[in-house]
């Protein structure tokens, strides 16, 4: 797995913490005594469900140590470690994850294997991308397509989020209650550029671990030539950059 930039990552971490605010305000009349933020990132997610949650035992982890170190650096006065979704051990009252598990494969074998680690009546709190229909996608997906890249022949890390009735199915089987719904945000960024940079920590980060420095540029700029005529400007300049995402909450 190739190693997560946090400054690139943090750029538009307004934009990104915004899906954990609006999860955490979906189970705010929880009163977990013990909760775990799986894939917590750089503390973003973690530092909401701490202020939340005053009273409750509060541990991030996440499987990049850059991430790891960021968030003990900025919250020191909660716990953070390193370590990979499925060496998870214990049960909590609450699991919570924000923009993680699209990176994790298999989930109909994932779901409840997070639903076994909750308590009696705990709670899982999932927030990932849905964002395929996006022009910014369609052509992330059709420039790594081409096969002049190569990556047809190597193996890359893919982040996958099912459709809402997959997990419908998935979560009919393992828990007792369940929330599911969609949000869709608009983020109004600068320029064209913005939208490269966005995707250059997320989307398109495994690609560019594979490209040498010169190749990573001209990978890029094919992808920014194609999104420039894909997203007129508004009259104030601003490029309108859509991200649907996908929510659900999960009751043992």
């Amino acid at each position: 797995m190739s190693e997560w930039n946090v400054n690139q990552y943090t750029l538009f971490e307004k934009q990104r913490t915004q899906p954990a605010f609006d999860l955490v305000k979906r189970i705010s009349d929880c009163t977990p005594h013990s909760i775990v933020d799986i894939g917590c990132g750089p503390g973003n997610s973690t530092e909401i469900l701490y202020h939340q949650f005053p009273d409750a035992k509060i541990i991030g982890i996440d499987s990049s140590q850059n991430m790891i170190d960021k968030a003990r650096n900025r919250f020191p006065d909660i716990d953070f470690y390193t370590c990979d979704v499925l060496d998870l051990k214990g049960t909590y009252d609450l699991i919570f994850s924000n923009a993680c598990l699209q990176w994790v494969p298999d989930h109909q074998t994932l779901i409840p294997f997070l639903m076994d680690h909750l308590s009696d009546h705990g709670v899982l709190a999932v927030q990932m991308p849905y964002n395929y229909e996006e022009p910014l996608y369609k052509i992330v997906n059709e420039v790594t397509s081409d096969s002049k890249w190569g990556f047809d022949k190597l193996q890359i890390e893919h982040n996958v989020t099912l459709d809402s009735r997959s997990y419908i199915e998935i979560l009919s089987k393992c828990c007792t209650e369940f929330d599911i719904w969609e949000t869709k945000y608009f983020h109004l960024l600068p320029n064209h550029q913005a939208l490269i940079e966005w995707i250059r920590s997320t989307k398109i980060r495994p690609y560019l671990a594979k490209l040498d420095f010169e190749k990573g540029i001209a990978f890029e700029k094919e992808i920014l030539d194609k999104a420039i005529s894909a997203y007129p400007p508004t009259k104030n300049g601003d490029i309108i950059f859509g991200f649907r995402r996908l929510f659900f909450k999960a009751y043992k």
